[in-house]
């Protein structure tokens, strides 16, 4: 049971990794790529809560009109996972590097709700935070 786990922490790891990887990419197949179609989300900017995989979409649309992110990168994850249900919770950088002159730095919290449908970890749930002031 304990290596099942394991094998299950291994894998929300590549898969939240990953979908990092696909935000630096800017490749949005990917970062849709393992989220519900049900999918509930809170962000920092507006819409405050997105429902569906289409309104998810949105949001990064409006994030890559201004954001080019050259960093999108983890400074803490940490998982925990049974073997249906997971919940990932992270501090992250994200810089924009989209011209020489700006550098737009932002720290934020990030939490993952993953749930195994048909085999397969699934991203149902993200929250967005930052500190407040």
């Amino acid at each position: 049971m304990r290596t099942n786990l394991k094998e299950n922490e291994t894998q929300i790891r590549n898969l939240v990794e990953d979908w990092a990887k696909a935000v630096r990419n800017a490749d949005i197949d990917a970062i849709l790529a393992h989220h519900a179609d049900n999918i509930v989300m809170y962000d920092v900017p507006k819409p405050f809560q997105s429902v569906g995989i289409d309104e998810y979409r949105k949001t990064w649309d409006l994030f890559f009109k201004y954001t080019r992110p050259g960093v999108f990168d983890f400074h803490e994850l940490h998982i925990v996972a049974d073997e249906n249900v997971a919940f990932c919770f992270a501090t992250m950088k994200c810089a924009d590097k989209s011209n020489s002159e700006d550098f737009v730095e932002l720290d934020f919290r990030l939490t993952i709700g993953l749930k195994k449908i048909d085999g397969e970890w699934t991203i149902i749930h993200e929250h967005h935070s930052v500190p407040g002031e």
